[in-house]
């Protein structure tokens, strides 16, 4: 569904991403985890358009999709949920779902985006409770349901998240991850960035680790999980004594 070959992006004369490579197949959750700086934000934003890679392809169900705008990506069918919800505060929570639905809307679309609005209000029956309160006075737990909801107003292909358990409280994290889970059961494909790594490889079914803009492992979410090197940075236990090491990719480049 989503493949990433060899992408390079750049900010300025910083090389934040060095030849990146993933996929994703259609129905799957894929972790992306590494720690700060590592070029998680970028990567997301490179695929969505948002800051363009400077070499390699971006491959969306077969279509080289590297050259597109922003915007013709999310209608091709990439959505993104940003780091930190980025709501639009001053407009409620209904007009932020449907400005999510803005380039279906465009095409005539109407009934659908309706129906779509009822759909997130399944997901996240708060929503349709404050759907005429301002989306600034949500909690956070609230902008991040409203963020995954105007998201998703777009009909994604992929989903692409971005620490959406970023200072919630654990309750509201097990939600999101409850939301993720169900998202994928209604075949939305989803690639998750994620600070809380247990998490997030928990009901992830592969993932990637991502340091100072190289990949350096890859895997099965369970091959992840019981690897050493990932137990000791990311998961905050030692290692135990029957650990299956996951796939390494640029070993050399580790820090």
């Amino acid at each position: 569904m989503l493949e990433v070959r060899a992408i390079s992006t750049f900010y300025g004369h910083i090389h934040a991403l060095k030849e990146v490579s993933l996929e994703v197949q259609a129905g799957e959750i894929v972790s992306l985890i590494g720690a700060n700086g590592a070029g998680k934000t970028t990567l997301l934003n490179s695929i969505s358009g948002i800051v363009p890679a400077s070499q390699g392809q971006v491959l969306l169900d077969g279509q080289d999709i590297t050259q597109l705008s922003a915007e013709a990506i999310v209608s091709v069918g990439i959505s993104q949920v940003p780091e930190l919800r980025q709501v639009f505060g001053t407009l409620s929570v209904h007009d932020n779902l449907i400005l999510g639905a803005y380039l279906r809307l465009r095409r005539g679309e109407r009934e659908a985006g309706n129906e779509d609005i009822e759909y997130v209000f399944g997901l996240f029956p708060i929503l349709k409770e404050r759907q005429n309160q301002m989306a600034g006075t949500l909690s956070g737990g609230e902008q991040q349901m409203l963020a995954m909801g105007r998201g998703l107003m777009a009909r994604p292909k992929v989903l692409l998240m971005d620490e959406p358990s970023l200072g919630l409280a654990p309750i509201l994290v097990q939600e999101i991850f409850r939301v993720t889970q169900q998202l994928q059961e209604a075949n939305t494909t989803i690639l998750l960035v994620e600070q809380n790594a247990r998490a997030a490889l928990e009901i992830a079914d592969r993932g990637y680790v991502l340091e100072t803009g190289n990949v350096v492992l890859s895997g099965t979410a369970q091959e992840l999980i019981t690897n050493k090197e990932v137990q000791q940075a990311y998961l905050g236990r030692a290692p135990g004594k029957n650990n299956r090491g996951a796939n390494s990719h640029k070993a050399s480049s580790k820090t």
